[in-house]
């Protein structure tokens, strides 16, 4: 059995929200059906697409002569009015909460009353920090996110643990010039490969403080 590995000199952890603390899998799937049979659009990996991004960003991709941004508040709006199959991931409640709150944050390509709403249905209180899709100009896999969740907690992003699930997330973590976790909850490990550890649940990742050291161990 492989040893125990440690991500050394983390002060802060960065939580990626969908498909690392929440499973929305099922909730992502009917608004975006929805919102291609409302439009008469048919893109067969177009789920597959948004995971990670923004949704301006998507639509600005794959239906460029539409209204981008009102086509994404439509989408948020239904989100937020369907909590039904949402729930934690594995692992996620337990090390979302042994990180003090001054060290954590969550960094979402959703809006933050839609990142609110998720958190609040499945019992994760909102940390202090929160960034969403409105507070940067440009979404993953930009760095801009994970850089301003670094400022906002006062710490450097080279001291930063980033936890993600998606290819663009993990690119901008990796671009911020943060340590990235990926966790193969929606896309296999072979394309997370670009994150400096992996695991296949955060039941494998535990945060032990001892005084002012965070110590993050990855269970092999």
């Amino acid at each position: 059995m492989a040893p125990d590995r440690r991500a050394d000199g983390v002060r802060a952890i960065l939580f990626d929200l969908d498909g690392v603390l929440v499973d929305s899998e099922a909730v992502v799937v009917r608004t975006w059906q929805r919102w291609a049979e409302r439009h008469g659009v048919h893109i067969p990996d177009l789920v597959r697409r948004a995971h990670g991004r923004r949704s301006v960003e998507t639509i600005r991709d794959v239906a460029p002569t539409l209204d981008a941004e009102a086509e994404a508040r439509w989408l948020e709006s239904v989100e937020r009015s369907d909590p039904k199959d949402l729930r934690l991931l594995p692992g996620a409640a337990s090390l979302f909460r042994a990180v003090p709150e001054k060290c954590r944050a969550v960094v979402t390509s959703g809006g933050r009353g839609l990142a609110q709403f998720r958190l609040g249905s499945v019992g994760l209180e909102v940390p202090d920090v929160l960034v969403g899709a409105e507070d940067v100009e440009r979404g993953k896999p930009a760095p801009d996110g994970y850089l301003l969740a670094a400022r906002r907690l006062d710490v450097p992003p080279e001291e930063c643990l980033v936890i993600e699930d998606a290819p663009p997330g993990v690119a901008a973590g990796r671009a911020a010039g943060c340590t990235v976790l990926a966790v193969a909850t929606t896309f296999p490990a072979n394309e997370l490969r670009g994150a400096h550890h992996g695991v296949a649940s955060l039941e494998r990742v535990s945060v032990r403080i001892t005084g002012d050291d965070m110590i993050v161990t990855i269970a092999m």
